[in-house]
């Protein structure tokens, strides 16, 4: 039990180091005010309803395009301390108070012996409750 505890906890710690550490763009495609596409880690697929621009030098009037692009980056933590030389006394002693009161306790609970599991309990000459009138309501 213990080291299945032990492995789920490292399992959720190691997916929170990934994705705090973990950058991505996602990037979004409106047509007018509707959105029409949303792609992460590559470019949203468009409506079709680019204007396309002339190739005459001409003074052409050159509409705005009704649709937009927005690209929104979620930059990931790009410090973590990996070294443990740099722990404060503050921190050395909650680890060593951790490592006392939560994990030691636990350490050899399984090789336990029981000295009286070899002894079966007194029979039961008369219920005690009912000769003392002691009942619980």
């Amino acid at each position: 039990m213990k080291n299945c505890i032990h492995k789920i906890w490292s399992v959720i710690m190691a997916l929170v180091v990934v994705f705090s550490t973990m950058s991505f763009t996602l990037d979004m495609h409106y047509c007018g005010n509707t959105l029409v596409d949303v792609a992460v880690f590559k470019e949203a697929k468009t409506c079709g309803m680019e204007n396309s621009v002339s190739n005459s030098s001409s003074c052409d009037i050159i509409k705005k395009s009704c649709c937009t692009d927005k690209q929104v980056s979620i930059e990931g933590q790009d410090e973590l301390k990996i070294s443990l030389d740099k722990i404060t006394l503050q921190q050395q002693i909650f680890i060593t108070s951790y490592y006392f009161s939560f994990i030691n306790p636990f350490i050899g609970l399984e090789n336990n012996i029981f000295s009286f599991a070899e002894y079966p309990p007194p029979f039961l000459v008369r219920n005690i409750y009912a000769v003392n009138e002691s009942f619980l309501i």
